[in-house]
């Protein structure tokens, strides 16, 4: 028979993501509704470690699903992958009478979740990240507020672009994840886009690109680059150089983690926050919920890890037959 869970912990780790603020409101008041305590742990878990931890009522997260970030801050741990931070962190959370805890994070957050749930502590983990590069879910908390703040800053750039008829370079989040930079180069007409997972390091065909643009009347390039292959302004000068157009690099950053969540975020991400809670009052464990096929699913910890992802080859091949 499933332990009846009195107590529920809710962590955010690893990057922040917008959002995450809607899920961790969801998992308050959720647990609340059921007739369960919640208790917020600060700074992932790192915060965890240090108990670094607070009781969380309704009004604790009352006016915060419009906002950015997460209330609850958010670390990287290198204790916490260790076992004995492990065995400390499981033991506080029974201190505190933790016997529940909801994980916002990446891949990383994920591998905690499971190495506490192995020893007790029942977890279910909720894929937070802009580079929407969990395997086992279609959507990541975080991803579409994002790819549309860089798709309305590559507007703007292209603006400027197009008035002094110059080949912008544009690096947008994701490093070991292209999904922003093909997302923004569809839905910015981007004449090249270059991630990680497509790129051939062949710099004369970007090059040769641009010419052939320019000999039928095209005046402006962009170039929509993801952080993993990085080199902006490096690869700036040397298509000035090689084709005497003038090029300017713009690397968007940390804008792209903040700012309002959209609609999306905001109503997926409670979702998933309430399904968390859920799933601990039916006794589960070690579990990741993600979205899939347009229903939300739930997977085993180690099984969620185990996926594979890579982008879609039609929407790379598409996005090249676009840009002609």
């Amino acid at each position: 028979m499933a332990k009846e869970i009195k107590t529920i912990g809710i962590l955010t780790s690893g990057g922040d993501a917008p959002g995450m603020n809607a899920a961790i409101r969801a998992v308050v008041r959720t647990a609340l509704a059921n007739g369960i305590a919640v208790k917020g742990i600060r700074r992932g878990y790192s915060g965890l470690l240090e108990e670094d931890i607070v009781d969380m009522d309704a009004k604790s997260v009352a006016d915060i699903i419009q906002r950015g970030g997460t209330i609850l801050y958010t670390a990287r741990c290198k204790e916490f992958m260790t076992k004995e931070g492990q065995d400390k962190g499981a033991e506080i959370c029974r201190k505190h009478g933790i016997d529940g805890l909801v994980v916002i994070g990446g891949d990383g957050s994920f591998q905690g979740a499971a190495r506490l749930a192995e020893r007790g502590i029942n977890t279910v983990a909720l894929p937070g990240t802009i580079d929407l590069d969990i395997a086992c879910t279609d959507y990541t908390i975080g991803f579409d507020t994002a790819v549309n703040t860089a798709m309305e800053s590559i507007d703007k750039v292209r603006d400027t672009s197009t008035s002094h008829e110059r080949c912008s370079i544009i690096e947008v989040m994701g490093r070991n994840a292209g999904y922003i930079a093909l997302w923004c180069g569809i839905a910015n007409g981007a004449e090249d886009i270059l991630i990680t997972e497509r790129y051939d390091h062949d710099e004369q065909r970007i090059i040769n690109n641009i010419i052939e643009k320019r000999k039928v009347g095209k005046k402006h390039h962009i170039i929509v680059n993801a952080e993993g292959i990085g080199d902006s302004y490096g690869l700036a000068k040397r298509i000035e150089d090689a084709t005497g157009m003038e090029s300017r690099a713009t690397i968007i950053g940390h804008i792209q983690r903040g700012g309002s969540p959209t609609c999306k975020d905001r109503v997926y991400a409670s979702t998933m926050g309430a399904i968390s809670v859920d799933l601990l009052c039916q006794g589960e464990s070690n579990r990741v919920v993600g979205y899939r096929d347009g229903k939300f699913v739930n997977y085993d910890i180690q099984e969620a890890l185990a996926m594979t992802k890579d982008v879609d080859q039609y929407m790379f091949e598409m996005a090249r037959k676009l840009s002609r």
